[in-house]
């Protein structure tokens, strides 16, 4: 067992946090919203191809190193928003579709993608099929030698400025998961309408919306994968989303355990700094606990996923973990930072808030121990 990063993956990590600190947090401080000149910052550094393979435009890092640099990613830039937008559209979007598009899809979206010329929204999610992902009613008929794309999609991060979807609809009805394809579908397309900007508790920065389908038409050629098997293209996403992207969350982890430590070792109450009370030190303590049992189990989840070992439980597993720790850690911090903890001006709250989205989005910490259970055989 080997748990040193190689010197590559140390080289990247100490580009990514330069990157974020140098380039994109004085672009955070001047612009709202997911601008196209910070999305464009982010392609040209390579955050949006990361694992992309390189003829497509994109850096080809396993899931190992990729992990590596969304951790220095989640720990040197100051807006988690823009973050999980840039990696739920590379491991969710790009990835599913460098995997399973066809060449002519891989050379018209990957590299504008992987530039940030573009932006892409994972549509899966509906009112009425969260958890339960595959119950989902959006369906894609047949007509010739088209599809014609009904329904309505839900909560679908950067819905609001896509200019691509990968839609997950039912091609075969009564099938279950046997009966989804996904699609490649363009804004542009008719019958493509985008609703009202979502407001969230967190991550305010990435946009969220419903995206509707009404009898938009789409060509044989948006399919991608094969047709009534989408679900596999959408199981194998969620193996790359549930692993790399909350890596993110280790690495805000970590700036908040320091940020930590160091307001309660300079703030001083009763004649000593609070940091040598023990009520303080043992709830920093468990911090600490909580951010490196998450970290090994994400990257020993990414390091399967590399050697395509991984399974849906180890990934369940990193997952629960780090988005868990992350909401109990943020707390904890909001709590020892005492009156500053709630102050909007110090922006630790921001930490919570924006951790608490992490126990639901890529399938709900209920979902990850349902997975976990069958894993051990508990259901047989």
């Amino acid at each position: 067992m080997n748990f040193a990063f190689t010197q590559e993956q140390e080289e990247l990590r100490g580009r990514v946090v330069a990157f974020a600190r140098e380039q994109l947090n004085p672009m955070l401080r001047k612009q709202t919203g997911l601008s196209k000149a910070i999305w464009q910052a982010c392609g040209a550094f390579g955050v949006l191809g990361l694992s992309v393979p390189r003829e497509h435009g994109g850096l080809g890092l396993d899931a190992l190193s990729t992990a590596v640099a969304l951790e220095a990613l989640g720990y040197a830039c100051d807006d988690m928003g823009l973050v999980f937008s840039a990696a739920a559209q590379l491991l969710s979007v790009s990835m599913a579709v460098a995997a399973h598009g066809t060449p002519q899809q891989k050379e018209r979206v990957l590299l504008p993608l992987c530039r940030g010329e573009a932006f892409a929204g994972h549509a899966m999610t509906e009112e009425g099929a969260g958890s339960d992902a595959f119950a989902i009613a959006t369906t894609a008929s047949r007509d010739g030698d088209d599809f014609v794309l009904s329904g309505a999609k839900s909560f679908v991060t950067n819905g609001t400025v896509a200019d691509h979807f990968l839609v997950y609809a039912v091609t075969q009805e009564g099938a279950g998961a046997l009966g989804i394809s996904a699609f490649l579908v363009d804004r542009s397309a008719p019958g493509v309408r985008t609703g009202a900007p979502i407001d969230k508790i967190g991550l305010s920065r990435s946009p969220a919306c419903s995206v509707y389908f009404e009898d938009c038409r789409v060509d044989a050629g948006a399919l991608v994968g094969r047709l009534d098997r989408g679900a596999s293209v959408f199981q194998e996403s969620m193996l790359w989303e549930r692993a790399c992207l909350f890596a993110a969350y280790v690495g805000r982890a970590e700036r908040l355990l320091e940020e930590t430590i160091e307001h309660t070792r300079s703030r001083k109450q009763f004649g000593k700094s609070v940091a040598k009370n023990q009520a303080v030190s043992h709830r920093i303590v468990d911090m600490k606990l909580r951010l490196e049992g998450a970290r090994l189990l994400l990257y020993r989840a990414c390091w399967k996923l590399a050697r395509g070992e991984a399974s849906a439980a180890d990934v369940a597993l990193s997952k629960l973990a780090v988005s868990e720790a992350a909401v109990q850690s943020s707390a904890d911090a909001v709590q020892l930072h005492g009156a500053m903890g709630i102050a909007e001006d110090a922006g630790i709250a921001r930490h919570l808030r924006d951790a608490i989205p992490s126990t639901i989005f890529s399938g709900t910490s209920e979902i990850q121990r349902e997975i976990i259970a069958a894993a051990m055989g508990l259901y047989r």
